[in-house]
Parts: structure tokens; sequence; C-alpha cells
């Protein structure tokens, strides 16, 4: 059996165009999805805070100030804010600061904040002694 080669490349091209529109369906439908599930929050959602709000403005200015100035270094982050605080609210401040981090903690009442900055980097600052 014979097969003439301009019908070989025009089906390797038809079937090229459609794995292409394949996958720019398949792109939009991902992006469309992703976008309706992801809601980016460019500024600081407390996601919990036990604390007086004079406190928890001054944490949340403390903590926005120390991502901002160290945005790819969380270990300095974590660190600044943890000593920043010792020093306003006074000793036994701990702080994490990351993308993914899972924690089960104890804490001094109305001394505790857990925050999300650029809807990624989650931060949790907490008092224990």
């Amino acid at each position: 059996m014979s097969i003439n080669r301009r019908s070989c490349s025009s089906l390797r091209q038809l079937s090229s165009y459609r794995m292409d529109t394949t996958a720019d369906l398949n792109r939009r439908d991902d992006s469309d999805m992703a976008a309706s599930r992801k809601a980016i929050h460019y500024y600081p959602l407390i996601r919990h805070a036990d604390l007086c709000e004079e406190t928890k403005h001054e944490c949340v200015e403390i903590i926005v100030a120390s991502c901002e100035k160290y945005p790819s270094n969380h270990e300095a982050a974590a660190k600044q804010i943890k000593e920043t605080l010792d020093k306003r609210c006074g000793p036994s401040w701990h702080c994490v600061v990351g993308e993914t981090f899972a924690l089960e903690i104890s804490y001094e009442t109305k001394n505790i904040i857990y925050m999300f900055l650029n809807s990624n980097l989650g931060v949790c600052a907490w008092k224990c002694s």
C-alpha cells in the first residue's frame, strides 16, 4: 500500500494543530479555574488575632515592615519580628514566617497573631513564657 507524502504531511499538520488547540483550551480552562479558586490579597489578611486592638495594629506594622525589608529571606524576617516584639511588648515572643508550614503551639492568652501577606506568605507570632 502506498501512502502519498502530501497526505502524510497534511495529517501531521492537522494533528499538531489539534494538539495545540487542545493545549490552549486546557490552559485557558486551568487558568480560569485557578483564577476562580484563588483570591490574591495584596493587603495583610489576619486569619486569627487574640490581641488588644492597639497591640494588633502594632504587630501588623512590625510584620509588614520586616517582610518587606526581607522579601526572600524568611529567617531574617522572623528574627527581626521576634526581636522587635520582644523590645516593644515584653520578652518571650516567637515567630514563624514561611509559605508552607504547620504548627501546634501553646501561648499566653491575648498574645497571638496569625496572618498572610501577599496571599502566600504566612506569619505567626505568639508570646509564651
